[in-house]
């Protein structure tokens, strides 16, 4: 976060007169009553009880009584093997479910050994170029016992390809995986910019992994609405949640244009957001999703499966929250975030490590922040009782406002065509640079207090970090080498060839890819063959 830094144990600027609002900027009363709700405000119907409609409580109906969130710290660096032993690690230490963080490379579909990839491979994620390394990724942890999150977007369906052939060889059946495939390729476009494709044919690619996992890994989540990188990217806690649903309207439209039915495929989307620092906010935000997307879901959809409408989500502490300054003041940051996410009732968690400013986290710095998550689940007592929270009139407020900012983003994002027609168009990144803007303004004048950055500064104490070197490309190369040597070449050239034809009609692209993947064909020849199809975006510059 680069913002002046006031001298040591300066407190918050005098000037300008404070004013009390979100991290957001939405002004905030000194004090919340019956009289700060709507006069038709109904507790029973507007909130209701957990686990039933509208879902403001929550999706089930005893909560963390009943079983806790699933504990999912999401980890990968260097090379396969070095993230198999911190896998092992993690879950050695009561971690409950896995969550896979590729490198640049992999994200942007290049292989170790391109041009492209130089001084990246291994360095913000774990470096895969095949099934082998998918293979050694998950050695000696079965697959089909544990739920496995991947982050990847532009080349998903490759990577979810090189997925399930690994459980495959494992023994395992694909109906039996449980895990989730991010797979959000709206959120790319709008804010972390790690798109291959034009918009269409990507939305194609997502719709066929919607459509495979419909018919053939029934427990899989093909998609994870993201919220988070929007959030990350500088947006408002609204414009998060309005976009983020917004996205998941529009995935549901392209799957009922395909023929899918929507309660063949609703139950397995699931959604991703962000755990700021505005307690309260936050939770609202959580509340507000579930009630909305009940709704439309419905009313919009004709969603007749309670399932398609009970909104799932994983939560991530805000890494844009964390501060180089003072890095061991990052464990109490994430530690109110994490809480914030309990307490708005999120299905899986991560909590981010005190030196993700810095690097990749150490394994010592993983270790603090998934304790984190352990002292909120057995020593805090909020998991006693479900949605302790609802009820308060602040709270009861701060989602109804949530519930109709979002509805009149949806408003103008219909009007705009949809969401691919909104993001072609720059709608939702104009959005999140004005309010990214305004929030560094009210950093820059003091308005806002980063604690460290622009008040309470102090002597900085070194920091033992993370440090992956080019070796990490070096071993990639060689192993790649050595791949294309020992594969059937004409066996991975015909399997790239039918997943051209493939990508050139209209069947779905999943089959041909899995005998890609089969054949030992890499991502970086994968994507390629795609882009032969689909050509390359470049993106329109918003100003």
């Amino acid at each position: 976060m680069k913002s002046p830094t006031a001298p040591a144990g300066t407190p918050p600027a005098a000037n300008p007169p404070r004013r009390f609002t979100t991290l957001s900027g939405v002004p905030v009363e000194a004090l919340y009553t019956a009289a700060s709700l709507p006069p038709d405000f109904d507790f029973d119907r507007d909130v209701g009880r957990p686990g039933e409609p509208p879902y403001v409580r929550g999706i089930h109906p005893t909560m963390y009584r009943e079983r806790l969130w699933t504990m999912r710290q999401f980890s990968g660096f260097a090379s396969p093997e070095q993230t198999n032993e911190r896998y092992r690690y993690l879950l050695s230490q009561g971690q409950t479910g896995l969550s896979v963080a590729f490198d640049l490379p992999t994200l942007m579909g290049y292989d170790s050994d391109h041009a492209m990839s130089e001084g990246e491979v291994g360095k913000c994620g774990v470096a895969i170029d095949s099934l082998e390394d998918m293979e050694t990724l998950f050695r000696g942890i079965p697959l089909a016992e544990i739920t496995t999150s991947m982050t990847i977007n532009s080349p998903a369906a490759a990577i979810w390809a090189m997925f399930l052939v690994a459980a495959e060889k494992q023994g395992a059946d694909w109906t039996r995986l449980s895990g989730t495939l991010q797979n959000d390729i709206l959120k790319e476009y709008i804010a972390q910019k790690e798109f291959l494709f034009p918009p269409a044919p990507s939305m194609r690619l997502v719709v066929d992994t919607i459509e495979f996992g419909a018919q053939q890994a029934p427990r899989f989540n093909p998609v994870s609405i993201s919220g988070y990188h929007i959030r990350e990217a500088g947006s408002t806690a609204l414009q998060e949640l309005a976009f983020t649903l917004r996205d998941g309207m529009e995935y549901v439209e392209w799957s009922l244009r395909r023929g899918l039915a929507v309660d063949d495929f609703a139950p397995r989307l699931s959604f991703f957001f962000n755990a700021h620092s505005d307690f309260f906010e936050e939770i609202a935000k959580y509340r507000a999703a579930r009630k909305l997307w009940r709704a439309v879901m419905t009313a919009r959809y004709g969603a007749k499966n309670p399932r398609s409408a009970a909104l799932r989500f994983h939560t991530q502490t805000a890494g844009v929250s964390l501060t180089a300054q003072q890095p061991y003041i990052n464990v109490a940051r994430v530690a109110l975030q994490a809480l914030a996410a309990v307490l708005g009732g999120t299905q899986s968690l991560h909590t981010n490590s005190l030196d993700e400013a810095l690097a990749l986290p150490t394994e010592a710095a993983a270790t603090i922040a998934l304790r984190t998550q352990q002292i909120i689940a057995h020593e805090t007592g909020v998991t006693n009782t479900v949605d302790p929270l609802g009820g308060s009139y602040f709270l009861e407020s701060m989602t109804l406002d949530m519930e109709r900012g979002a509805r009149e983003y949806f408003d103008r994002i219909d009007a705009l065509g949809g969401m691919v027609a909104a993001v072609e168009k720059g709608f939702p990144q104009r959005e999140i640079a004005d309010a990214a803007y305004r929030y560094q303004q009210a950093l820059e004048t003091g308005e806002k207090v980063m604690v460290g950055v622009n008040a309470f500064a102090a002597e900085e104490t070194p920091l033992p970090t993370l440090y992956i070197d080019e070796s990490v490309r070096r071993r990639q190369t060689e192993k790649l080498q050595a791949l294309r040597r020992r594969r059937n070449a004409a066996a991975a050239e015909r399997a790239l060839d039918a997943l051209r034809r493939a990508a050139e009609g209209d069947a779905n692209t999943m089959p041909a890819l899995l005998d890609c993947v089969r054949a030992y064909c890499t991502l970086g020849e994968i994507t390629a063959a795609l882009r032969a199809v689909f050509g390359a975006y470049e993106e329109v510059a918003v100003m």
